[in-house]
């Protein structure tokens, strides 16, 4: 049997290419997806923890060189405090340290591996001599006097930092070989979303332009020859007969074409025979109407193929009914991968948050710090404009509240920014800086970050629109003493029952109004037993709420954290958080929250 190319199949064919590229299309997106979530968990669950881990180590070492030297020159008792603090440090802390490695460098290279050894071997062979020739030697106050221990010691110590100092040196390259596997794996990650970005527009211009064809192709083989066939129907209801024959085709307007031939012509022998009775020409073929009319007869086989060719226009139109219907159907299923993509999204902006969250302390970092404080922390999105930031230092303690531009993703990218530079402004100063100090190299580092092409010369630096309000303090404990610096945000200071503010300068970080680049200014404040003060954003005092809806506003914040601080600390963050949720009520929340409170 010939094959036949039927209008289904054709039809079929087409819609066969479009399912199939999309399907391709389904695929190849999955597999990107997968890949990237794979090297996302790479960077979030192995490198990530452990460049974070060895940086730990790093300054666990620098803390017990700190400790061992203040135990040789600090003439004290066996059970001073820091003599137990490095005692914990090497029984406890360096083992725990040393398996939370040991655990994340299955995953290293072989050569990292060996790195990771070596570095154990010295750090073992360096805690061993620190207890050997140090701690168990200067053990008394006689032995401080005793030259004959302290000459030895002395030597032990030094010989203990040259070796310290391979190990930082060790330390260190492996530390930048865990970073640059991050870098590689997160290029891998972009570069795949980049090749799927170009395969998505490169497949959509295709089935662009397959749907024009497929277009073109249905109307040139089927719409077409419809029209065709309908025209002639309309003119043989009027009673015109076509003049030439419809052209036979391969499918069913075929089959419908050779029907029609047959129909005009018997039509055309029913016109002559009628013309030539009409004429009067009663020799020709005539009987008298009766069930053995011929013209009756063609008649009625004339009706019955109008009723079979209206029969099989109906049968069209199902198939085109079919069709509408099966084309909802697949955008009833192109909703659902729209849906399915928005959760893929979802989820990508979710993995942001976990890394976002890496940049922020952990309530257990801030308590260690800040022993009497809380932080109220409430993202307006999945992901966050604000952050804050707390260091440890040997004198000060350093927290800041930071609110950068927009919220959700556009302000967590900005807070990763003002994180990084906070960071790289922090480590390059060991000594205690005072906060204005930070801030003002902040600011010149947004500029610099999100305007490259921009240089600061003279201190002038080109407008942008982009930057952060911040609150930064450093707490002096032994002197009881306060510094802060603020960018548009103050800080209040509640002694007494009585709130005393200290203003910001009314500029941000990263903009001048003026072009030129403003110090900010360094406030130093005596403290007293009993005081507490607050940093924040202005997420609380923007949000709206309460029996008119309208912004809670400055003045009624204030007045909360008069009644808040009579509050013990640890009560205070659910006391803010309550009421903030019963001033907002059914609103939405339309900014990050983020409020921290610390008594002396």
């Amino acid at each position: 049997m010939a094959f036949k190319f039927t209008i289904g199949k054709k039809i079929g064919a087409g819609f066969a290419l479009v399912i199939l590229f999309t399907l391709i299309a389904f695929i190849y997106t999955n597999v990107i997806i997968t890949q990237s979530k794979k090297e996302t968990d790479q960077v979030v669950k192995v490198v990530t923890p452990s460049v974070t881990s060895l940086e730990y180590f790093h300054s666990t070492l620098q803390r017990s060189q700190i400790l061992i030297t203040k135990w040789y020159h600090v003439q004290s008792k066996d059970d001073d405090p820091f003599k137990q603090d490095l005692r914990e440090l090497i029984k406890y802390k360096y083992p725990a340290l040393k398996k939370g490695i040991d655990s994340l460098s299955v995953h290293w290279t072989e050569d990292e591996k060996e790195q990771i050894r070596t570095i154990f071997s010295f750090t073992d062979q360096l805690f061993k001599q620190y207890q050997d020739e140090i701690m168990s030697q200067i053990n008394s106050f006689s032995a401080y006097d005793d030259a004959s221990v302290k000459f030895p010691a002395a030597l032990s110590l030094e010989a203990a930092d040259d070796k310290l100092n391979v190990v930082y040196n060790q330390l260190n390259h492996l530390i930048d070989s865990q970073k640059n596997n991050a870098d590689l794996v997160t290029h891998q990650m972009f570069t795949s979303f980049d090749y799927l970005m170009q395969f998505v527009k490169l497949l959509g211009i295709f089935l662009v332009i397959g749907g024009i064809l497929i277009a073109f192709f249905t109307v040139r083989t089927i719409v077409k020859p419809v029209q065709k066939l309908k025209t002639v129907l309309q003119d043989m209801s009027y009673g015109v007969l076509p003049k030439d024959h419809l052209t036979n085709r391969g499918d069913e307007i075929g089959d419908m074409n050779m029907a029609l031939n047959g129909l005009v012509s018997a039509m055309e022998l029913t016109t002559d025979f009628a013309k030539e009775v009409g004429s009067g020409n009663f020799d020709s073929y005539y009987k008298p109407l009766s069930d053995q009319d011929n013209l009756g007869h063609a008649l009625l086989k004339m009706r019955t193929d109008l009723a079979e060719n209206e029969h099989m226009l109906e049968q069209k139109v199902i198939e085109r009914t079919e069709q509408v219907v099966k084309q909802s159907e697949e955008i009833k299923t192109k909703n659902t991968e729209l849906e399915i993509l928005y959760k893929h999204i979802t989820d990508s902006i979710r993995y942001a948050k976990r890394l976002q969250e890496a940049i922020i302390p952990t309530d257990h970092a801030v308590r260690q710090i800040l022993p009497q404080s809380f932080v109220l922390f409430k993202p307006k999105d999945i992901v966050s404009g604000d952050f804050y930031w707390i260091r440890k230092t040997q004198n000060k303690s350093y927290i800041a509240a930071i609110d950068c531009t927009g919220h959700g993703v556009p302000g967590a990218f900005m807070s990763l920014v003002g994180y990084n530079i906070l960071k790289e402004i922090t480590l390059n100063n060991d000594t205690d800086i005072a906060p204005s100090v930070i801030m003002d190299e902040m600011s010149k580092g947004v500029v610099s970050t999100l305007n490259p092409k921009s240089r600061i010369i003279d201190d002038k630096i080109s407008q942008t629109k982009d930057g952060m309000d911040m609150g930064l303090c450093s707490v002096d404990y032994e002197k009881m003493e306060l510094q802060f610096a603020g960018a548009n945000n103050p800080l209040y200071l509640i002694r007494n029952g009585e709130l005393i503010q200290y203003k910001a300068n009314k500029f941000p970080i990263g903009f001048r109004a003026d072009d030129v680049i403003h110090d900010f200014t360094n406030n130093v404040i005596p403290l007293q037993t009993g005081d507490t003060f607050y940093v924040f954003s202005d997420g609380y005092a923007d949000q709206f709420g309460g029996p008119k809806g309208k912004k809670f506003m400055t003045g009624r914040f204030r007045d909360l954290l008069v009644e808040t601080s009579k509050l013990p600390i640890e009560k205070q963050k659910d006391f803010l958080d309550t009421t903030l949720k019963n001033w907002r009520g059914e609103l939405e929340q339309v900014d990050d929250v983020l409020v921290i409170g610390v008594r002396v």
